[in-house]
């Protein structure tokens, strides 16, 4: 089978162990990376004249990728996530819409064509702070912070006014992410630091990572479902009544779990 990897980075180790694990195996394995180059993506698709791969595991988000994975799609070819799936991942505000539709527990969202929208004044409804604020469009350097107040959120819209975002509530915590990833039905577990805040105080190792309640496993999986993916990942919280999700991230950098590369190579030559 011809397996394409979508992606600027080869040499990720989740992407590298699982191509040298299908190159093992006999397969032909290639790297695409959609931004490049100059030109149309499509014309370094194949070559050598052979056509498109049967597969391409789509790791780039930007724009370039999702147009060529569309294109690909349009043509015949398996593509993980699709590109559907993927674009949904990256708008904050339509995730949030599904997820609520869905019952999938988040925090209240709501979403703001510009930051400076979210000052008070004017007539605006004052916030519940602490709250969360993110870019609409996840991206690499995107915004994620946390405002305790007027003053915090001012500072913010000073330096990202015309930034499109959306406003949730935060959600108290330990410190600790716990960050579920999911290939192809197989959960897969870490901690990780929250983004914003300070850990705990005498905190400094990441708790171990033992078997979470089903209630955590079984809210992983179904935003598989409700969001159409293949290759995800999951950040949850514990807040009282049971785990909440903080964010839903398409084929993210998953990096440490054994067994993942194994994984990820039986999806890509798993048959539709």
């Amino acid at each position: 089978m011809r397996v394409c990897l979508l992606t600027d980075k080869p040499d990720h180790p989740l992407l590298a162990a699982t191509a040298a694990l299908l190159a093992g195996a006999g397969h032909r394995v290639t790297f695409l990376d959609p931004d490049a180059g100059p030109g149309d993506p499509w014309e370094r698709i194949a070559p050598d004249g052979r056509g498109p791969a049967e597969v391409y595991l789509l790791k780039a988000h930007t724009p370039a990728a999702l147009a060529l994975a569309r294109r690909l799609e349009a043509h015949g070819a398996r593509v993980v996530n699709s590109a559907a799936a993927t674009e949904l991942c990256q708008d904050r505000g339509r995730l949030a819409e599904v997820a609520d539709a869905a019952a999938l527990p988040m925090p209240r969202t709501r979403t703001l064509a510009a930051l400076s929208d979210a000052l008070p004044g004017a007539g605006r409804p004052e916030h519940r702070y602490p709250l969360m604020v993110k870019s609409r469009h996840s991206r690499r350097a995107d915004l994620v912070a946390r405002a305790d107040g007027p003053d915090a959120l001012r500072e913010l819209a000073a330096a990202w006014p015309d930034e499109p975002v959306v406003l949730q509530d935060f959600v108290p915590n330990s410190g600790w992410d716990h960050k579920l990833w999911v290939i192809s039905g197989e959960v897969f577990t870490a901690v990780r630091p929250t983004p914003v805040g300070a850990l705990p105080r005498g905190a400094h190792d990441a708790p171990l990572v033992r078997d979470l309640p089903s209630a955590w496993t079984g809210t992983a999986l179904r935003a598989g479902e409700v969001f159409g993916l293949d290759v995800y990942g999951v950040d949850l919280l514990d807040r009282e009544g049971g785990p909440v999700v903080v964010d839903v991230n398409a084929f993210p950098g998953i990096r440490g779990p054994q067994g993942a590369p194994a994984a990820l190579a039986a999806l890509a030559l798993r048959r539709p």
